[in-house]
């Protein structure tokens, strides 16, 4: 049984464009997606219920992805388990592909090549992205996919960890690089902040959950930075990129400073959303 779990706090215009992908065609019996809307006040659990068969939704009262998460873990029923964001789009074959790879021997934990849609974003949010993608720790880590999947084995470590703001990093840390995979064979779509401010926003609360991180002792020991180095390393390779290199960095520099105003006040709860992506 593949168990594929959807946390969705408000994603009633988003989730249907998930869920269409992947129930598309025959062959569910081996296949439960559950989708746990978790304070919604719009129509996500009804969305997503009018698809039956295999999705099945529960509802929790208080908004929390943690909790959503922990909902679907005991609802579950076997393994390999997905992890998916409601509002990234990965349709069924690739799921299959990121399960088929979770037999070889050692290989705890998987997810799929990262597609970025950012036909709708501000030029500066193309820049960033478009450096962001050649960092050497986006493009082997787990996070920033929107898309989790382990095996039973994979799913007692990060079940494991303390509760964390940046979740999908915390569990790309916990394994070691024999022990994860990016499939080639899966991909998923990752829709863009379309505005600066949602972008800034969305990394203010990245800086935050990687504080987080380096400062709990029930965390992973190391977690990913952009370094100087990293920086110029693109640069050297391809000098024309210096413009966007420029504006990747004075980004970075804002977004530390309100992430780190966050960590100064301890705020490790505020989920600082990109709302332009879901419109």
């Amino acid at each position: 049984m593949l168990t594929v779990i959807v946390p969705a706090y408000n994603e009633s215009h988003v989730i249907g464009r998930l869920l269409s992908r992947l129930v598309v065609g025959d062959g569910h019996q081996d296949l439960e997606i559950i989708v746990v809307a978790n304070g919604c006040t719009d129509d996500t659990a009804a969305v997503a219920a009018a698809y039956g068969h295999p999705v099945r939704v529960l509802e929790i009262p208080l908004p929390s992805k943690r909790g959503a998460l922990k909902a679907g873990d005991q609802a579950a029923k076997g393994f390999p388990r997905v992890y998916l964001d409601a509002d990234v789009e990965l349709d069924a074959a690739s799921l299959w592909s990121l399960a088929r790879v979770l037999d070889a021997p050692g290989v705890l934990a998987a997810g799929p090549e990262r597609d970025l849609d950012l036909a709708r974003s501000v030029w500066p949010v193309r820049w960033y992205y478009e450096i962001w993608q050649q960092l050497p720790a986006v493009r082997h880590g787990l996070f920033g996919r929107g898309t989790v999947a382990v095996s039973e084995t994979g799913h007692q470590r990060i079940a494991a960890l303390p509760p964390l703001l940046a979740d999908d990093l915390a569990a790309s840390l916990t394994f070691g690089p024999a022990e994860r995979r990016i499939v080639p064979a899966a991909r998923v779509l990752v829709h863009a902040p379309r505005s600066l401010g949602d972008l800034i926003r969305r990394r203010a609360r990245v800086v935050t959950g990687v504080k987080q991180i380096e400062q709990s002792a029930e965390a992973p020991d190391s977690s990913e930075r952009t370094s100087i180095r990293d920086l110029l390393s693109i640069l050297t390779s391809n000098p024309v990129l210096a413009p966007k290199i420029a504006v990747f960095f004075a980004i970075t520099i804002v977004a530390r400073r309100q992430g780190n105003a966050a960590v100064r006040k301890k705020d490790y709860t505020t989920w600082l959303r990109d709302e332009s992506s879901r419109q």
